[in-house]
């Protein structure tokens, strides 16, 4: 029971974060532009390593 509700909170958090990336991607273009970097990539990189290091048990 405990690791289908971790499973599908890291999955969960998966999709979030995805979903963050997409919805900044306009803010992410304009900071490059300027020469920032954000992070998004890195976060989605972690949650989905997360995700598959849980699933693969």
């Amino acid at each position: 029971m405990i690791e289908s509700a971790t499973r599908l909170t890291l999955f969960t958090l998966y999709q979030l974060t995805v979903a963050l990336g997409i919805v900044m991607l306009p803010i992410a273009v304009l900071a490059r532009r300027v020469g920032v970097t954000l992070p998004v990539r890195r976060a989605i990189d972690a949650t989905e390593r997360a995700y598959e290091q849980k699933t693969k048990n």
